[in-house]
């Protein structure tokens, strides 16, 4: 997603005349019959077949009344086409390729004379046309060149990349102009498809997948969304001073924000600013209709993506797997970044494996090989046989009052006494983590002893606390600090984690009009006291019903649970472990029409945290300097990388 208001290997391919040697000697089927492992770049780029069509989508989003049509634009190989055989098909449905951009270099479609695309962005095109896939960009709706408006995750988004998905497979009409009636079929596709994208982009692949459509085999969501009221909101607490209807006016076409005030005014009227859930939001909820998704998932993100959180990955991942979805996982170090960007070399390969086994039906091992790739240091990768690992259970912790105000313990007991601190919008996690140990009026923070082992948490946590206002509105924010010095990646930077070069890598062929070389980026790192490893806010007033706010009563106990973001952090043997419970998160949250003073009745707060080995390996974890002559047994799976994690050729 854009950013708004306030946030801050070289690996050659075959040449030209190698390529066109191989397939002047074997037909389609004899170059892919060559290895059951891997698809191998035996067509032309530089021949390829490009077109344009627009598919009826059997909407009238902007009210003129005719049905919108989408723009498709396609790249695909000549080869298998003339000799009849059919293509698979990798789809990146976007509102980006007009106004802003894709990847990092923020790539635009570009067309020649005759309106058919000459660069498509990213590296797709370039490096799976050549191995036998067709690669196909879609403008949604009121994007680009194509009718209709951007509703912002709506009916319109998602079934105007359905009905895509539809025409691949036979059941939606297209024409080979916009306004024209010659039709066009898709004769050249075996209907096999799969949806990729970052942000926005993988956000449509997410609620395509909700729909169930025919045809979808396997999505790539990267840094997507899966619930836009949680884009938008945090339990009632805003995350943004401004609505869908900004994101929507953005994106649109000149032509859609003539046609579409209609649209802007519902978008503004049923999502009120007050964070109350409507029916605009259910809408956009793909969450709620996980058990239709028939597709598998290879999902990527960033632990530390502040646009596109990490509330957005854990309710999804586990409605996933509650209806048996197959799943693969990235978690990077970065904030919103894509991870041709962060692990280039891997990424290329994994996902060509990906769909070589998703879309042509290889047996290649990817489904056998473990679940999850984890970042725990800059370009220090660890897997886990599934996410989370087996064992994961969760631990009730429960904060303390300590001997200074504001600096409590966190343990097993229960907790006892109370914690009051003031709301202060100035300041945010870092600020309250900074001064964990001080007594500071605007955070209560409970820590713990320095641990005698390392501690894994895996999944999402929830903090249940009971808190008196001195006001009718409050928010809250609680967030798990590793308390210890580190490298990390640095995701409040520009860049996210990121910091780009001038030299470029080559991933596929190249044409005059759209090269397939980009440029390298490497991690940027910074040197830190502290992790803030997992968050979440709320406003105070859904302690009763989470979908719908009300004023509270000065000086009355209300007790609400936050539900914090899913995570995957090792806190290191001598860290410590920290719980914050705050106000306003500078930055992250708006602030309330008050200023309230808090008080938590610590005998009733308490954090549900996913460990690996639970309440038992936080105890001892907790229990002092281990001594020297019992060694793990078992050591924790994820902490160490295993020997040759990756094939990278």
């Amino acid at each position: 997603m854009p950013t708004r208001t306030r946030f801050t290997i070289w690996r050659p391919l075959a040449t030209a005349a190698i390529t066109a040697l191989v397939a002047a000697f074997l037909t389609p089927a004899a170059a892919h019959a060559t290895t059951s492992r891997e698809s191998k770049p035996v067509y032309s780029y530089d021949n390829a077949l490009r077109e344009a069509v627009w598919v009826d989508t059997r909407l009238d989003g902007d009210g003129d009344g005719r049905t919108d049509r989408v723009a498709v634009d396609i790249v695909r190989p000549r080869e298998p086409a003339e000799r009849g055989r059919k293509v698979p098909v990798i789809m990146d449905a976007s509102p980006y390729y007009s106004c802003c951009g894709r990847g990092n270099e923020s790539q635009k479609k570009t067309y020649d004379a005759q309106g058919r695309v000459v660069q498509m962005p990213l590296f797709y095109d370039n490096y799976f046309v050549p191995r036998g896939y067709a690669v196909v960009g879609v403008d949604l709706a009121g994007t680009n060149r194509s009718d209709g408006c951007v509703d912002v995750g709506g009916r319109s988004d998602i079934l105007s990349a359905k009905a895509v998905v539809d025409w691949l497979n036979g059941r939606a009409t297209a024409y080979t102009t916009r306004t024209g009636t010659t039709t066009v079929t898709a004769g050249w596709t075996n209907g096999r498809t799969g949806m990729i994208g970052k942000s926005w982009d993988g956000t449509i692949a997410n609620g395509v997948a909700a729909t169930g459509v025919k045809g979808l085999k396997t999505i790539v969501p990267i840094s997507a969304i899966s619930s836009w009221y949680d884009y938008y909101f945090a339990q009632g607490a805003p995350l943004y001073d401004s609505g869908p209807d900004w994101l929507s006016n953005y994106v649109d076409s000149p032509d859609a924000r003539a046609k579409c005030a209609a649209v802007q005014r519902k978008l503004v009227e049923e999502a009120p600013r007050t964070g109350d859930r409507t029916g605009l939001w259910t809408e956009r909820d793909y969450v709620e209709d996980a058990s239709k998704v028939k597709a598998s998932v290879f999902l990527v993100h960033g632990l530390q993506d502040l646009n596109v959180r990490m509330q957005h990955v854990g309710p999804w991942w586990d409605a996933l797997a509650q209806n048996g979805v197959e799943r693969k996982i990235w978690l990077s170090q970065t904030g919103h970044v894509d991870p041709f960007d962060f692990r280039r070399g891997a990424w290329v390969d994994t996902l060509h494996r990906w769909f070589d086994h998703e879309l042509l039906g290889y047996d290649n091992g990817i489904d056998r090989e473990p679940m999850a790739d984890i970042e725990r240091h800059p370009d220090q990768w660890v897997t886990s046989e599934v996410w989370p690992p087996q064992g994961t259970r969760t631990a009730t912790l429960r904060p303390a009052a300590g001997e200074q105000a504001g600096v409590g313990t966190l343990g097993l007991r229960e907790g006892t006494g109370t914690a009051t601190f003031t709301d202060d919008p100035r300041l945010g996690e870092t600020d309250w983590a900074a001064a964990i140990d001080t007594p500071t009026p605007g955070k209560a923070g409970f820590v713990t002893g320095p641990l005698s082992r390392d501690l894994r948490l895996s999944g999402s946590s929830k903090v249940t606390v009971t808190a008196t206002p001195t006001t009718p509105t409050a928010h809250l924010t609680a967030v798990l600090v590793d308390l210890g010095p580190d490298t990390i990646r640095d995701y409040a930077a520009s860049g996210e984690g990121i910091t780009t070069l001038t030299e470029r890598t080559c991933w596929g062929a190249s044409t005059t009009g759209d090269s397939a070389c980009f440029k390298e980026t490497e991690a940027r790192t910074a040197d830190v006291d502290f992790t803030v490893v997992s968050r979440g806010w709320a406003d105070l007033g859904t302690h009763a019903d989470p979908g719908k706010g009300v004023p509270l009563t000065p000086g009355k106990a209300y007790t609400i649970t936050l539900d914090l973001a899913a995570t995957d952090h090792v806190v290191p043997e001598g860290h410590r472990l920290a719980l914050i419970v705050a106000g306003t998160d500078r930055d992250l949250i708006d602030p309330p029409a008050d200023t309230p003073t808090l008080t938590l009745d610590l005998s009733r707060t308490s954090a549900r945290v996913p460990l690996v080995g639970g309440a038992k390996a936080f105890a001892h974890a907790t229990a002092g300097p281990r001594p020297a002559a019992t060694p793990d047994a078992t050591p924790l799976e994820g902490v160490q990388p295993p020997p040759n994690p990756y094939r990278i050729p």
